[in-house]
């Protein structure tokens, strides 16, 4: 006859107390990770940039500005926080002033093979608020291949000290042809949102922000490229750029 062990009871019972209090704590768990990350997003809110896979973080120079009140412009570099690529041997680069300035405004190219390697040129002060381009090809700027540079717009308003002039900017590197049209299977052309996104998807951002910001010039009243601009500024963490964005086609339409 068998016999009765009060031992196999016990451990029965902590073995199957064990076995639930883990199943409670695995889904306590998954639930705290599903709040966390909050609902999902939908396919409006999903990055359209994809960084390419070898990037240098922090190459982005800010507009912030010591020894004002408040009352010169902020410049931004519309930029990812790494090396920026581009496929073509002149692209143009896109930047956002706050305000309206008299100062002159100065565009400085720098090889960063050599910190004495570098071209400066002056570009027209604006007249008002708003995402401005800077055309490499106009300036005589010319990128080589596999090289990264730094370029820089300045706002002049201490020729005597550098660091009171509002300045942002960013890293370009422009990929060899051949390499880049097998690696990133770039879209040349500038006709739609579609070749914006396509190379975006790819890595290319001046060539993606570039056609975008020209897309616009030609377009001022197209809200759906304002509104794609918006989405790539917040993709890279430009989100006061893109507010602005955005704000500015809420403005146009009353």
């Amino acid at each position: 006859m068998l016999q009765f062990h009060p031992m196999h009871v016990k451990r029965s019972h902590i073995s199957r107390w064990l076995t639930g209090l883990l199943a409670l704590c695995v889904v306590g768990l998954a639930q705290s990770m599903l709040l966390a990350a909050g609902p999902p997003k939908s396919s409006e809110e999903q990055p359209i940039y994809t960084p390419p896979k070898k990037i240098t973080p922090r190459a982005r120079v800010g507009g912030d500005v010591r020894g004002t009140d408040g009352s010169d412009p902020e410049v931004k570099a519309l930029v990812p926080d790494h090396v920026g690529l581009t496929i073509k041997e002149t692209p143009t680069v896109n930047w956002f002033v706050s305000k309206s300035t008299q100062y002159q405004v100065i565009v400085t190219l720098r090889d960063d093979r050599s910190p004495r390697a570098f071209q400066e040129k002056p570009i027209p002060s604006p007249k008002q608020p708003g995402i401005y381009t800077i055309n490499f090809k106009e300036l005589g700027f010319t990128l080589e291949p596999n090289v990264q540079y730094r370029w820089f717009v300045s706002v002049i308003r201490d020729a005597n000290q550098h660091s009171n002039n509002p300045v942002a900017g960013g890293i370009i590197e422009r990929c060899e042809f051949n390499a880049c049209m097998i690696e990133f299977k770039p879209v040349l052309t500038c006709a739609s949102e579609d070749d914006v996104m396509e190379n975006a998807r790819a890595g290319l951002w001046y060539d993606a922000m570039g056609c975008l910001c020209n897309l616009i010039d030609a377009d001022s009243k197209n809200d759906k490229l304002r509104r794609l601009r918006a989405r790539l500024l917040k993709d890279v963490g430009l989100n006061g750029v893109a507010e602005w964005d955005l704000r500015s086609i809420q403005t146009s339409t009353r």
